[in-house]
């Protein structure tokens, strides 16, 4: 499993080998066992801002919630390869088991997906992160996520996901059962691609939504213009001009500040919208970034994103990895998921996703070790 393969894969990448991303160093058996096993469990958030107005089906914030558990708790596969399932290779966990008592309070962190994903695809990096001693939160961002169609407000109006992430810290800290177990002192977030985005929103970003939509219109605009999510979803922002009260209002609130003061760390991989985040706000980001990517995403260019805000970032750090591209920090597929979606399942030949994926579970837990000190 990849928790257990963690230090195993990250020393042969520190020691340059190139057997780091071969079958036997990430699988090896001499690598001492995460501390925890993964529990699971969901909650559907309810807060006074109701999410339909995006034009999504759902009203509430569905949060898929990973969590440390007593190794003695049997861990269950989830995983089912077969057409029409997700094509995703899940990790193991125990679905609604007791939080682990070793600690009385574990460190927080929100996760947010990508553009038309679900938390669930990220499920590599949240159950990783739980069996190290973390409670991890993954909101599916109404209007953004493949559990239901993509939608215009959902997929333009991307501030608003910051909003949905602030949500479920109030809910997740307000809940019966797992608000005791968190250490409101130690939360930080991850996000991905556009969920990258939002974590640098509640980190202190601010959105120059006409900034950004000048640089799609100029030569110099890239793909980051056209995500493949976009033609998928029928959605043409420069046709459609019909806006409801809802959406104005949420128009004219772009550039506001969604920072979140109870975030004290952020982990973004492979963000998006590098040139709609505001310069001066990214100047003034004052908690620690951590910032990674693959040099071959061609789907969020990396010299107009994460190059541009590790540039403009006062306290990141970054890490390019060589010949990974964008959707290489998604779940790995199952064996028949490639048939289904190649898109997102084949990776740049050379490449190793589960090698990738343990770098980026031991680099974000050096991270937030660092940033969110603590006993785990």
């Amino acid at each position: 499993m990849l928790r257990r393969s963690v230090t195993a894969a990250l020393a042969a990448f520190t020691m340059g080998a190139a057997s780091a991303a071969s079958p036997a160093s990430v699988d090896s058996a001499a690598e001492p066992a995460a501390p925890y096993h993964v529990g699971e469990t969901n909650r559907a958030f309810h807060p006074q801002a109701e999410r339909n107005w995006r034009g999504a089906r759902t009203q509430a914030l569905i949060t898929n919630v990973w969590y440390p558990v007593e190794v003695s708790v049997p861990e269950v596969s989830h995983n089912i390869d077969a057409p029409g399932r997700s094509p995703f290779r899940m990790q193991a966990s125990a679905s609604e088991a007791a939080v682990a008592s070793t600690h009385a309070q574990y460190p927080l962190l929100l996760l947010s997906h990508g553009t038309g994903g679900t938390a669930a695809s990220l499920d590599w990096m949240a159950a990783a992160l739980a069996a190290h001693g973390y409670i991890v939160a993954g909101v599916n961002h109404p209007g953004n996520t493949a559990l239901e169609p993509l939608t215009r407000d959902g997929f333009m109006l991307w501030w608003e996901r910051a909003t949905d992430m602030s949500e479920v810290l109030d809910g997740v800290l307000a809940d019966p059962v797992l608000g005791a177990h968190v250490d409101r002192t130690r939360i930080g977030a991850v996000g991905f691609s556009l969920g990258g985005y939002t974590v640098l929103e509640l980190a202190g970003a601010r959105t120059d939504f006409l900034a950004f939509m000048a640089f799609c219109g100029s030569p110099s605009a890239d793909a980051i213009c056209h995500p493949p999510e976009m033609a998928r979803a029928q959605i043409n922002p420069a046709a459609d001009t019909t806006r409801t009260p809802q959406t104005e209002a949420s128009l004219a609130r772009s550039g506001a500040s969604y920072r979140d003061a109870r975030i004290k760390a952020v982990f973004a991989m492979a963000p998006a919208l590098g040139m709609a985040m505001d310069a001066t706000s990214l100047g003034n980001i004052a908690i620690p970034v951590s910032l990674m990517a693959g040099d071959a995403d061609v789907t969020v260019p990396i010299d107009t994103n994460i190059r541009r805000v590790a540039k403009l970032l006062p306290k990141a750090d970054l890490l390019l990895v060589p010949g990974a591209s964008h959707y290489t920090l998604m779940d790995t597929c199952l064996p028949g998921g490639a048939a289904q979606v190649p898109l997102l399942c084949n990776d740049n030949p050379g490449v190793d996703r589960d090698a990738v994926h343990a770098r980026a579970v031991r680099r974000a837990l050096d991270f937030f070790g660092a940033t969110l000190p603590g006993q785990t």
